[in-house]
């Protein structure tokens, strides 16, 4: 009752509030759970081990994206130096 709290501490851990929490699991069923982060879908992660060798190495190339391409310089041949000459007129 409420004179036990104002005698000793409260007996639960967590003060915190808990938020309604849509959870899908990998086959596609849904629960409904409570969760200390207000979040509208929690996803379970995908165990590779199941996946087979196919669909496991797609699922790798996937993640693992070549490096990033090393961009071209432009060359001052490419512009057009009449349009910025006002620039450095007397």
């Amino acid at each position: 009752n409420s004179n036990r709290a104002a005698i000793a501490h409260l007996q639960r851990q967590h003060y915190g509030r808990l938020y309604p929490v849509l959870l899908v699991a990998i086959d596609g069923s849904t629960t409904r759970l409570r969760y200390c982060e207000p979040k509208r879908i929690l996803m379970l992660p995908l165990d590779s081990t199941t996946l087979p060798e196919a669909e496991r190495k797609a699922r790798l190339r996937r993640q693992m994206r070549g490096k990033p391409k090393a961009k071209t310089e432009e060359a001052f041949e490419s512009i057009d130096l009449e349009t910025y000459k006002r620039f450095w007129k007397k």
